[in-house]
């Protein structure tokens, strides 16, 4: 592209040489010329008028005292009627400029100039010519670079952006080149390389996501399914199946979800459900799992809450805190459910060390553990609770305890604080 932009800008530019050019060697050789010629007239006439002069004075006219009076390359013949004719001057060879002057005494004066005279006078002013000529060209091949590289260079990173665009790197670069034009085309690319880098990020948030969900639904439905080829009881057989469809509906929920947060995780399917319900369902799943760790979990607290929210949502919320207390915490697990205001809240605690300090409320970002874990558990519960309106809380760190808030469909009437089950911390 350089190399086009700098041969048309030079072809222009000596289009417009040749044509001024040429047109301006003819008039000013036409105008050398005539100026010469001119000169010659004018050389001749003053000759005549001296010579007239002479005459009248009754002086002498001979070539001694005219040869003052001619220019030096130039030749004069003098003819005075009766008088012998007087030379001034050399005379030229080759092709001449002449002019003859009449006296009123009848003398006739011709001077004769060497055309060579004009010629190098004409030689003179072409070399001027070409000189500006040649200047011209090389403005205009420095001018031609300038605004090639102006516009090649912008053009290269341009490319070698969109280059990086494809090879997956989306950072936008925020390069302008003080061309409009260009400058439209990098905005587009910024702005590609912006919808690009979310995009990357909510396919790679949505990755981590789903493999760390649906880890845990398809382990405990592995038990189950080893569950089932271990025993030779029919009822068993029915029990454990039964338990592993419903964990299979809860997985298909969980992909759902997934897939529903990752469109607009502000999305939800709220209604009323029963509290306990979803409750039990996660005892029972996880039973199993802290049986075999020696563990325990319970349940306590007011029965029968009314809350709003999506079921498996808040199946999912539940259950990476009851996974992140088996994996992290220790002792028995406990899950109290009370009442505050217009909202129920499920509050989940273990015996363990709790959170480190200097992570507090941190605990909720991704990629935040203490313990080597990868950080999305919480954070992925956190955004699940909001997308139906709830929250969830780190109450206490050591013990740890959080809390599930979610709202209520109705108010009820509170028991007195009394009878309610000490929170345990």
């Amino acid at each position: 592209m350089r190399r086009r932009l700098i041969q048309s800008t030079l072809a222009v530019v000596l289009v417009v040489i040749a044509v001024f050019g040429v047109s301006l060697v003819i008039v000013e050789t036409r105008t050398i010329s005539n100026s010469a010629q001119e000169r010659v007239d004018s050389e001749a006439l003053r000759l005549a008028s001296i010579v007239d002069s002479r005459i009248l004075g009754a002086e002498i006219v001979d070539s001694e005292v005219l040869r003052t009076q001619v220019t030096e390359d130039r030749y004069a013949v003098i003819r005075i009627p009766g008088d012998p004719v007087i030379e001034v001057g050399t005379k030229p060879t080759g092709d001449v400029i002449h002019s003859t002057a009449k006296g009123e005494e009848g003398e006739t004066v011709t001077v004769v100039e060497p055309r060579s005279n004009v010629t190098r006078e004409v030689g003179r002013t072409l070399l001027i010519i070409g000189a500006v000529a040649l200047l011209a060209v090389v403005a205009a091949v420095l001018l031609a670079v300038r605004q090639a590289n102006r516009l090649a260079s912008p053009l290269t990173d341009l490319a070698e952006t969109a280059e990086r665009l494809g090879s997956g790197d989306p950072r936008p670069r925020h390069k302008r080149y003080s061309v409009p034009e260009l400058d439209r085309v990098a905005d587009v690319l910024d702005s590609s390389a912006e919808r690009i880098a979310r995009m990357l990020t909510a396919e790679r948030r949505l990755a981590a996501d789903a493999s760390h969900q649906l880890r845990t639904p398809l382990t405990a439905l592995s038990m189950r399914l080893e569950e089932i080829t271990l025993t030779d009881d029919p009822d068993t057989v029915k029990e454990e199946a039964t338990i592993a469809l419903t964990q299979v509906e809860r997985l298909t929920d969980v992909v759902e979800r997934l897939l529903t947060n990752a469109r607009d995780p502000r999305t939800g399917s709220a209604v009323s459900f029963d509290l306990d319900e979803v409750i039990q369902q996660q005892l029972a799943e996880w039973r199993p799992a802290y049986r075999s760790s020696g563990r325990a979990i319970v349940s306590s607290g007011k029965r029968h809450l009314q809350a709003v929210g999506t079921p498996g949502a808040v199946a999912q919320v539940l259950a990476a805190l009851i996974e992140n207390s088996l994996m992290h915490g220790g002792g028995t697990v406990a899950l109290r459910t009370r009442v505050t205001g217009n909202q129920a809240v499920v509050e989940v605690t273990d015996e363990g060390p709790g959170v480190p300090t200097d992570l507090g409320a941190r605990i909720f970002e991704r990629t935040i553990s203490g313990r080597n874990s990868t950080g999305i558990g919480l954070a992925v519960a956190r955004d699940l609770a909001e997308a139906d309106g709830g929250r969830l809380e780190m109450l206490q760190l050591q013990p740890p305890v959080f809390g599930l808030f979610l709202s209520r469909t109705a108010p009820t009437k509170r028991l007195p604080v009394q009878d309610e089950e000490p929170t345990v911390r």
